[in-house]
């Protein structure tokens, strides 16, 4: 166990020095910005930063002040210590990857107040000055030796952050044509017209247009500009949707405030629906705060129980639009409850297959690895536990659940624990599903219609 220990007033002598060394990270300066709310675009605007005096992001002048109250709080005096001064000055700035050495020296010791000077300076890696002062602190009269306190993880996550780099990535990109079915409550309506806004799609609104103005209305928002088709209810209103998909009105259909049977089942009609060759699943595309790039999971909405074949669709949707997304050679990895195959259960066996199918280009355009259990398959330690040697393992982009309800819990539980934001589509059709919860908000809306309109334009240059 590591201890942390004092000097007591009549233990420090004159020349005492204490001393840490810290090297600046980026997390540094979020840290530092998020707990004082100094976001001063020198230091977490990179774009700004170039163009500013020192043409380079620099750490707050009071990150280094930080760590002088650390030594002298920790080291000498240590635990016991009352601050009663502090003067700095600022010699040079300190930027990402600088090794600073902090030093506190004893100047002077005030008997009759148990007071302690000492000098104050923090070094960069090349020996100069960057900060130089003095403190002056009450020294604790009696000793201090405490177990070192074990500080908790604390992991950084920009809310959305991959979904405002996936609409960057559309600026050049033409809205698409989107009918929105039903959008008669405020979010649905207002996901629609935020995207509009965005440059993301050009919304028809088809549902009772009666109550779509009045949603409008409430919400304070114009429909000025935008085509409103009228439907009398919301089966109707899908009805309308599909016949505009196949009259090439539109090029994707999102989902409003109806059921989501409601929408498939015209979707799915053997002779006046968007069926294709392929099978429809669903894709939710998150943005997990503790993984290192966005992941996608299918199926959790459309295919309950699906088979073989139906697992080979499901594998080839989400791998179609990983590749819309830049993404060309995703990596793909079928989840089980263990990473062995095992003939008593039948995910495992369906994960043999399928890894087998993409050895026969029945499958084609990823890595596929299979049987994993969750944690192999999001983490790298857990797969080295394991000893499993895979491309996939740890490192993955889509999660294959072995059914409905595993990719639904999967799923929500992401969202609801580990506070993870969802967009979701579905794929299969002859246009693309923007298919969101009830639940999701004006940026999941938004990010799901950006993953339609990246998959519209990249069929359509494909096709081209």
């Amino acid at each position: 166990m590591e201890y942390i220990e004092n000097k007591t007033f009549d233990e420090i002598a004159v020349g005492d020095i204490a001393e840490l060394t810290r090297v600046l990270k980026p997390q540094d300066i979020e840290l530092f910005a998020v707990m004082s709310g100094d976001v001063n675009p020198a230091h977490v605007d990179l774009e700004y930063a170039k163009a500013d005096i020192f043409h380079k992001v620099i750490a707050h002048g009071m990150w280094g002040g930080a760590l002088i109250s650390a030594v002298l709080g920790t080291q000498l005096p240590g635990p016991g210590t009352i601050y009663l001064n502090q003067s700095l000055s600022f010699r040079r700035p300190v930027s990402l990857g600088d090794k600073v050495l902090v030093r506190v020296t004893v100047k002077e010791k005030i008997t009759e107040k148990k007071q302690v000077l000492l000098k104050c300076e923090c070094l960069n890696q090349d020996g100069e000055c960057v900060i130089i002062g003095e403190a002056r602190v009450i020294a604790p009269s009696e000793k201090v030796r405490r177990p070192r306190v074990i500080l908790p993880e604390v992991h950084l996550h920009e809310h959305g952050a991959h979904y405002q780099k996936l609409l960057e990535s559309t600026k050049d990109i033409a809205p698409i044509r989107v009918a929105v079915v039903h959008p008669c409550d405020e979010i649905s309506l207002l996901g629609a017209i935020e995207a509009k806004r965005q440059g993301v799609i050009e919304p028809i609104l088809i549902g009772p247009k009666d109550k779509i103005i009045a949603v409008a209305s409430e919400a304070g928002c114009s429909l000025a500009g935008i085509k409103l088709i009228d439907a009398p209810h919301s089966h109707g209103a899908a009805e309308i949707a599909v016949e505009e998909v196949r009259k090439n009105n539109v090029d994707a259909i999102m989902k409003g405030k109806l059921h989501t049977d409601e929408l498939m089942q015209a979707i799915l009609h053997k002779s006046k629906g968007l069926r294709t060759e392929r099978r429809m699943s669903h894709i939710f595309a998150l943005d997990v705060p503790t993984y290192h790039k966005p992941l996608f999971i299918t199926d959790a909405a459309i295919n309950i129980a699906p088979d073989l074949n139906a697992k080979r669709d499901i594998v080839q949707n989400a791998i179609d639009l990983l590749h819309t997304l830049g993404i060309t050679l995703p990596k793909v990895a079928i989840l089980s409850a263990v990473e062995t195959v095992n003939s008593k259960i039948l995910s495992t066996l369906d994960a043999a297959g399928l890894c087998k199918m993409a050895d026969r280009k029945q499958i084609t355009g990823g890595i596929i690895d299979g049987p994993l259990a969750f944690d192999n398959a999001i983490s790298k330690s857990a797969a080295a536990a394991k000893e499993l040697v895979s491309e996939v393992a740890g490192d993955a982009d889509i999660l294959v659940a072995p059914d409905l309800e595993a990719g639904n819990m999967i799923a929500k539980q992401l969202i609801y624990l580990a506070g993870a934001e969802s967009a979701g589509i579905v794929l299969g059709a002859t246009v693309p599903i923007i298919l969101t919860s009830r639940a999701d908000g004006t940026l999941s809306r938004l990010a799901s219609c950006v993953l339609a309109q990246r998959y519209v334009d990249y069929t359509k240059k494909t096709i081209l």
